[in-house]
């Protein structure tokens, strides 16, 4: 047995290798209170694509880069969630938040951008993540 052997960091997509693990970034987003860095999904806003499934595509390849080694899993989002404003941001209005599924295919890295930090996690550990949202996204993500 290698006594050296650590677990794999949050960064690797071959930490759980059984599991499904889903992306989220440290950064900046939409809502967040004072314009902090927090913990979210790749997102965008929607401007003028044609569907809201191309607007997932542009978030996602905006932290990407490229696309060639993901699969968006169908045309429509998986869910959402009605954003309702917090008091410390009364100029941000309600909003609507859509997921859409989308899968690694034939690769094991990417070079992720357009944030401070990023991790591969568990869905066990997406509900750490957002425990105000915890009981949604549990109902939401399979597996």
């Amino acid at each position: 047995m290698c006594s050296s052997w650590s677990p794999p960091p949050l960064m690797s997509l071959r930490r759980a290798l059984d599991r499904r693990l889903y992306l989220l970034l440290f950064g900046n987003s939409y809502g967040a209170p004072g314009g902090k860095p927090v913990w979210h999904f790749p997102e965008k806003n929607y401007e003028s694509e044609e569907t809201l499934r191309k607007c997932a595509e542009s978030a996602l390849k905006s932290v990407l880069g490229d696309l060639s080694h993901t699969y968006f899993v169908g045309n429509a989002p998986m869910g959402h969630m009605v954003i309702q404003p917090i008091d410390k941001v009364p100029d941000v209005p309600s909003y609507k938040q859509f997921f859409f599924k989308s899968q690694v295919i034939a690769t094991n890295k990417f070079q992720i951008g357009k944030c401070e930090d990023f991790v591969w996690v568990t869905k066990d550990e997406v509900l750490g993540y957002f425990p105000e949202q915890a009981e949604f996204l549990n109902t939401m993500i399979i597996g």
